[in-house]
């Protein structure tokens, strides 16, 4: 993790540096007395005129008897006297437009107005702001087009507009701003391609597009950026190929092309050309073919998503050498499959994986028996998913090891054997999704120590006896499925004083047998309830009527008395 973590407060470092050699040239201020008369304080006074709410008060100091190189947010020269050079309010809850004589502070180099409620359009004034390096507008909601004089401030090193409302094409002569470092659109609605001269931004470090409408192919001449480290453009609709370009951009720590239609191969030797990645997700698009091998060489990968595509073939053997891996999802492709049924071989070298938290490969085809060395993985592992594939054997005892677990998912496999007892003592877990194996024997008592526990999902297996009434000792549990497994006798009514938890309780196809107990009138939050096809009998209790909240329910192919329409019948 130091080489990843270093690589990370690098770029971080640059961009505060940018932010501090800014604010260095704006920091000290000299006055000569207020000059009403003043150009620049005649613009700052239009910007306060433009707000039309300030709930903390930071324009309070914006007035006529205090100079306003002193007003608050405001910094001037030291040698161009009384020309105030950076602007800096951020997050202060301002409500307002932002008046276009902003445009005649023309020795401003800092502009950071990031996280208000901006709204209107960015003026085109902010094109003869010449001297402006640092742009910051981001979290707010200005409508329009991109303001296209801004690619007049040819000495902008930072521009940020992030998360508004602005529309329309990214216009071509962004291309222009030769010096730009780091450049943000992302969280608008910008359509059409994406400009082919930004390849032109030759000194770029990141380039953030992501979730807006842009679509077409991504242009090969974003290869010629040759010193970015972040290239983000998820969320769009673009299509085509990855350019074979991109993989010369071996500076790239996060390469993140998630949700767009984007289709082929990924280049074998991906792990190779990007040995600095630490972010690479292309979830969700269309990508066919295997698992580059070459992966591994990527040694300081943190995140690996490549879910939502038609990968096929084995999941690479060496992931293991990925020593900073935290976070690894190829859910829903077509890997596996294999005639040895030896899928999960994968696994044994991912307990080299030390700090491994997310291990997520449900909706697969992966064959083979599930290793007893799954219990060897990170203690710091969180999430297990292993559900939809054809796995078989039994669930290690062992699995008690990873203490912090909070998901395990091995649904709709092949599974037999009991569900080991000892898994009572994952405390920390959250979700235990078991459902649609061959699992067999008793649900464990001890499951009812799992106190965090909001989902248990056991259904459609072979588990008998009855159902233990401390499972309901959980005040967090939201989801109970037990349907379809041999389970008998009566229904616990330790399950009904769970009054402010428990959403779904479905406990139908078994030979649950007895009455429907009075306390069923304490869910007042139950959603869905279901005990179809069971030998209950009796009245339904009149306390029925009280959950209001109830919007499926399925009481049939029971032995209830005919009364049953008089409880239903203010449901």
């Amino acid at each position: 993790m130091e080489v990843v973590c270093s690589n990370i407060n690098g770029v971080r470092s640059i961009i505060l540096m940018i932010m501090l050699c800014v604010i260095f040239w704006t920091t000290f201020s000299r006055s000569t007395g207020i000059n009403s008369t003043s150009t620049d304080r005649l613009a700052s006074m239009a910007f306060k005129h433009g707000i039309n709410r300030d709930p903390l008060g930071v324009l309070s100091s914006w007035k006529d008897s205090i100079h306003y190189c002193r007003w608050t947010g405001v910094n001037c020269s030291h040698k161009h006297i009384d020309r105030v050079t950076s602007l800096l309010l951020r997050s202060y809850g301002l409500v307002g437009s932002l008046s276009p004589h902003i445009g005649n502070l023309t020795f401003l180099r800092l502009m950071d107005l990031e996280n208000h409620s901006f709204h209107g359009e960015i003026p085109l004034e902010l094109g003869g702001l010449f001297r402006l390096r640092v742009l910051e507008l981001s979290n707010n909601s200005f409508e329009g087009t991109f303001p296209i004089n801004l690619t007049k401030c040819s000495d902008l090193l930072y521009l940020h507009l992030i998360n508004n409302k602005l529309q329309g094409k990214i216009p071509a002569e962004v291309g222009f701003l030769s010096k730009l470092l780091i450049l943000g659109l992302s969280k608008n609605y910008f359509t059409g391609s994406i400009p082919a001269s930004l390849g032109n931004l030759s000194s770029l470090l990141q380039l953030n597009l992501l979730k807006n409408n842009l679509e077409g192919r991504i242009p090969e001449e974003l290869g010629r950026i040759t010193n970015l480290t972040r290239l983000d453009l998820k969320y769009n609709k673009l299509t085509g190929t990855i350019p074979y370009s991109l993989y010369n951009l071996s500076a790239l720590l996060a390469f993140d092309f998630m949700s767009n239609q984007l289709s082929g191969t990924v280049y074998p030797d991906i792990g190779l050309a990007f040995p600095l990645l630490i972010v690479l997700t292309i979830a969700h698009n269309r990508f066919t073919g295997p698992i580059p091998v070459s992966l591994s060489n990527a040694c300081n990968l943190v995140t690996i998503q490549f879910q939502g595509n038609h990968f096929i073939g084995k999941v690479p053997w060496d992931l293991g050498m990925l020593d900073n891996a935290q976070f690894i999802s190829m859910v829903g492709n077509q890997l596996g499959g294999s005639t040895t049924g030896d899928d999960l071989s994968f696994i044994l070298s991912l307990v080299n994986c030390t700090q491994l938290q997310y291990l997520i490969f449900e909706d697969n085809s992966l064959r083979g028996s599930l290793p007893s060395i799954i219990a060897n993985l990170s203690t710091q592992i969180l999430f297990i998913d292993f559900g939809k594939n054809q796995i078989h054997g039994t669930v290690p005892s062992a699995i008690a090891n990873l203490s912090n677990l909070q998901i395990f998912v091995m649904a709709d496999n092949r599974l037999t054997g009991n569900i080991p007892p000892i898994i009572g003592k994952l405390h920390k877990l959250r979700a235990l999704e078991l459902f649609g194996n061959e699992l067999s024997g008793r649900i464990p008592y001890s499951l009812g120590n799992l106190t965090l526990l909001s989902s248990l999902y056991l259904h459609e297996n072979n588990l008998f006896s009855e159902i233990p009434p401390n499972l309901a000792t959980s005040q967090n549990l939201l989801y109970l499925t037990v349907s379809n497994n041999n389970l008998n006798g009566s229904i616990p009514k330790e399950f009904f004083g769970l009054s402010s938890s428990l959403l779904f309780l479905y406990f139908s196809d078994n030979a649950l047998t007895g009455l429907l107990p009075l306390e069923v009138g304490n869910m007042m939050n139950l959603v869905a309830l279901n005990l179809s096809n069971n030998r209950l009998s009796g009245a339904l209790p009149d306390t029925l009527a009280k959950c209001l909240m109830i919007e499926y329910l399925r009481l049939d192919r029971n032995f209830f008395h005919e009364e049953i329409l008089t409880a239903l019948q203010t449901l």
